[in-house]
């Protein structure tokens, strides 16, 4: 099917997601957003996340079926879906989906070419592979976490976005487009297992490239991008708000410097002896100021600082209107898809996927009509 404007680079592509929560949903998401007919198959009862549907954002632009997998025919029509289907995403533990009928090898035995995307926190194999978990056990075993936040208290926790989303949701991602080029060319599918504690450490190459040259200290707040650095970092403002730093090149140093009137502090940028005299003084120019005011001080300059903005704040920021950043949809300020295609543009089409409404119409579309039938089955047993 060739892809046409406001659908996606994606359209055509046909994706079954098994409802869970976290990365799965958010990377479903992600190819919806492209512009993939993502069918989310929800469970009788949903997934037990508190959050009203109507707001659930990772639920955008997909469809919903529920399919009760307990039911003596559930398998039979999520593999009528994965049948038809060119990935399916699902984020059981180990052994579930197979437990179920729906792993793997039952559905490469309807499809082979199928791309069958695993969304794990310890992976598929290995000692913990069974364990229960959450992102911020996944990243602090891969020395993540640890890296995070001030030398003098505990790590930083940077809510899930690091673990699931980064090292989960987008190496998935990255997993399950590869192989659909690798099944279209080939005419096979295969299994993508992505792991947050992979995706996570994988984020960190550069950092352990500079460890093991040591041009990194394997402790918090003592390098160039962890706080360590005082032209690279936040700080209070007159108001208790902040400003965040990141003058790192000699000109915007230079730069840093003039706005904030204490240029007789230029030789402390390479002198480590000299990094808490210098922290001090920026400390106290910042203090001395509002946020606001110290924003119109960096307007239009090269110094690289920016106000540290709320999330209710910053689709306000002039920039980020200027460019779309957020959209309003259904009543909803949220992020507007990325990235952006010069071809293919991308757009919130519809709001959250309500659980189940939208059988009807997938059974026509996917040519699946047994679909119906469980649904009415499911709703008899409810």
């Amino acid at each position: 099917m060739a892809t046409t404007p406001e659908q996606g680079p994606l359209t055509g592509v046909r994706v079954v997601e098994l409802a869970g929560i976290g990365p799965g949903p958010f990377a479903a998401m992600l190819l919806a957003d492209l512009g993939a007919d993502v069918v989310r198959v929800d469970r009788p009862g949903g997934t037990g996340l508190a959050i009203d549907t109507a707001y659930d954002i990772t639920n955008r632009n997909k469809r919903s079926v529920i399919v009760d997998l307990k039911s003596p025919d559930g398998p039979a029509r999520v593999l009528d879906l994965a049948a038809r289907a060119d990935i399916l995403i699902e984020g059981n533990r180990p052994g579930v989906a197979e437990r179920l009928g729906v792993g793997p090898e039952a559905c490469h035995a309807r499809n082979p070419a199928l791309v069958y995307g695993r969304m794990t926190g310890w992976g598929q194999d290995g000692p913990l592979a069974d364990r229960a978990g959450h992102d911020i056990a996944y990243i602090a075993l891969t020395g993540t976490l640890g890296m995070i936040g001030s030398p003098d208290e505990p790590p930083a926790v940077p809510a899930n976005l690091v673990g699931d989303y980064a090292g989960g949701s987008l190496y998935l991602i990255v997993g399950v487009l590869a192989a659909l080029h690798h099944a279209r060319a080939t005419g096979t599918g295969q299994v993508v297992d992505a792991a947050i504690v992979d995706g996570t450490s994988h984020l960190a190459a550069m950092i352990h490239g500079m460890l093991a040259a040591g041009g990194w200290q394997d402790r918090r707040g003592a390098n160039l991008l962890d706080g360590g650095c005082p032209y690279y970092g936040t700080y209070e403002t007159a108001d208790g708000k902040y400003m965040a730093v990141g003058a790192l090149e000699p000109q915007f140093y230079a730069e840093f410097l003039r706005l904030l009137d204490i240029e007789e502090h230029a030789a402390a940028r390479k002198d480590f002896s000299r990094w808490g005299e210098l922290r001090e003084a920026v400390a106290a120019r910042f203090k001395s100021r509002t946020r606001d005011e110290w924003t119109a001080v960096f307007e239009g300059t090269d110094a690289c600082v920016a106000p540290v903005l709320s999330l209710r704040e910053a689709p306000h920021h002039p920039h980020l209107a200027a460019r779309g950043t957020f959209t309003d949809h259904g009543g909803i300020t949220q992020p507007a898809p990325a990235p952006r295609f010069s071809a293919t543009p991308t757009a919130v089409r519809t709001g959250p996927a309500q659980p189940g409404a939208d059988t009807a119409d997938v059974a026509r579309d996917w040519g699946v009509p047994d679909l119906m039938k469980h649904q009415e089955d499911t709703k008899d047993l409810a």
